[in-house]
């Protein structure tokens, strides 16, 4: 007998899908604030998409395809990108477009999707994929809400500056010029504490001058300059919401010192910026919105606005333990930076049905290989630490602390105070930074 699953095939993109594809996601996309029409944003995203953009082929698609037709009915893409956490890159896919013909739905076509989409990554060795969406939703396919993001608060319109400070630093729309210029700022940010994706000069050549006017996820570039000198960055959104809040989604200084004159030039140009949208949008400019985290320098050093709560991403990992090795040498450097000399000749983090063998020499760490699972690791007593793998997500990218995680997992447990030492020091909290290339 045929079922109803044997009508679809799952496959690669091609260049061919772009106006179909398009077509799909523009009708099941943003509907609420469409009014249920076509958005034109999300067509004009997926035909970026498809057409030259940095982080995708168009077999970075997979498609859903129905044979009795021969169309797509549905798709998602994974965006590949590196991300740097302190300084240590960390391969990314960035899934967006998740979307089904509603016609078609009923039939498991986003978990053919995700099965897929895993498969190849797990086949490529990209340890991470991330993405927003429905709450709770994305859980049941593995992933796990592992990362912050927003939280700062929202800035009325009336409480921006609009004269005075910026000690001749002065904010101005960024050019293709200045895109050398921006690369080495992310090559300075790369190797700083925070969770960042850098872009090249052909990234940020293509965020300034590349995209349809149209693309939903089109940002505006501009530059903080003192003189000529290119000192930072500040990107925001292209239109006005429609709640009338203007959006930031990243914003970066070379000198620290710099970051309270920055700020408020930065907030200087946001208030025109945004009365400029107000004119040409027909409706108020309401605040600025920074999609950022509530640390952030610019928001710490601008005026103060109505707090909100953090949201997170989702993030998958199909091998905590590679995961872990990626990131050794970070492990050393944090014990190394704390004087800390483990005193074993390895330490086992078992994850309930996998494990990691993080091994020494001098008491510094020296290599990451995997090992089969406890039983029981609680009682096992080569196990030094008994940690879901969830958890480990969180902890490996500085999304929570380690007695953040013992309180809220009783089933993490660890054999003894200094390995609780150790431990705590290798995963402390990391400043999400970052603005995902999509």
């Amino acid at each position: 007998m045929t079922g109803e699953s044997d009508r679809y095939v799952v496959r690669p993109g091609q260049a061919s899908d772009a106006i179909m594809l398009a077509r799909l996601h523009a009708s099941v996309q943003l509907q609420a604030v469409s009014g249920g029409q076509p958005h034109p944003g999300i067509a004009a995203w997926v035909e970026d998409l498809l057409d030259g953009h940095p982080s995708v082929a168009p077999d970075d698609f997979l498609v859903a395809e129905d044979t009795a037709t021969g169309h797509p009915v549905a798709s998602l893409v994974g965006l590949r990108q590196d991300w740097r956490l302190a300084g240590v890159r960390l391969p990314v896919a960035q899934i967006e477009l998740v979307g089904t013909a509603p016609e078609h739905r009923g039939n498991r076509l986003t978990e053919r999707l995700f099965a897929a989409l895993h498969e190849r990554h797990a086949a490529e060795r990209v340890p991470l994929q991330v993405i927003e969406g429905i709450p709770y939703f994305y859980r049941r396919l593995g992933y796990d809400y592992a990362l912050a993001n927003d939280g700062a608060p929202t800035v009325s319109a009336g409480a921006l500056p609009t004269d005075g400070g910026g000690d001749g630093l002065t904010v101005r729309p960024a050019t293709v010029a200045d895109a050398d210029d921006l690369a080495g700022i992310d090559r300075r940010l790369a190797d700083g504490n925070a969770l960042v994706c850098p872009r090249d000069a052909a990234v940020w050549r293509y965020e300034i001058a590349g995209r349809r006017p149209a693309d939903l996820a089109r940002r505006v570039v501009a530059v903080l300059v003192h003189g000529d000198d290119v000192r930072g960055y500040l990107v925001h959104g292209a239109r006005l919401s429609a709640a009338g809040e203007l959006l930031v989604v990243a914003a970066a200084c070379t000198r620290p010192a710099d970051w309270p004159q920055a700020a408020t030039a930065m907030h200087k140009y946001l208030g025109h910026v945004g009365k400029r949208y107000e004119a040409s949008a027909g409706r108020p400019f309401t605040a600025v919105r920074p999609i950022l985290d509530p640390e952030h320098p610019l928001v710490r050093l601008g005026p103060p606005g109505v707090p909100r709560r953090p949201r997170g991403w989702y993030v998958r990992t199909a091998d905590p333990v590679d995961l872990l090795a990626r990131l050794q040498p970070l492990l050393r450097a944090r014990w190394d930076a704390a004087d800390l000399r483990w005193h074993e000749p390895a330490m086992t983090i078992d994850m309930y049905g996998r494990a990691a063998r993080l091994e020494f020499a001098g008491g510094e760490l020296a290599a990451v290989t995997p090992v089969r699972g406890a039983v029981s690791p609680s009682t096992e007593p080569e196990t030094h630490a008994a940690i879901p793998p969830g958890a480990l997500l969180q902890l490996a990218l500085g999304h929570r602390t380690l007695p953040e995680v013992l309180d809220i997992w009783p089933d993490c447990l660890l054999r003894d105070r200094v390995t609780e030492h150790f431990l705590t020091t290798a995963f402390p909290q990391v400043p999400v930074r970052v603005w995902p290339r999509n």
